[in-house]
């Protein structure tokens, strides 16, 4: 667990800007907060290990709301934002890992 950005971000060897054991490439700078429990997981993995309940993905209604923290800047992005902003953030345009949109279903409902 750690302060980013003035955000606790939950998870397992959280730096300081939102990478965790699990992936930690120079793009791995994103936090998602998870529908079932408004907290900051670096990833599903970190959620699932540390969480004593099954995550929920993020409804398309709620697309709207505040779920992606950039860990480089701060700056927190809506659902909608996040999958339209072509892997960067709209603030700061550093740049997000294009491999994340594999796991999109974990996260958010689709289709």
């Amino acid at each position: 667990m750690r302060l980013i950005h003035g955000e606790m971000v939950n998870g397992k060897g959280v730096d300081i800007e939102t990478r965790c054991i699990h992936y930690q490439s120079e793009l791995d700078i994103v936090a998602i907060k998870f529908k079932c429990c408004a907290k900051w997981y670096p990833c599903f993995r970190c959620h699932q290990e540390l969480a004593k309940h099954e995550a929920q993905v993020g409804p398309r209604g709620e697309f709207e709301a505040k779920s992606i923290l950039c860990g480089a800047c701060g700056h927190q992005l809506t659902i909608a934002e996040y999958l339209a902003c072509n892997f960067k953030c709209p603030d700061c345009e550093t740049g997000f890992k294009p491999g994340c949109r594999n796991h999109y279903h974990l996260y958010f409902e689709r289709g």
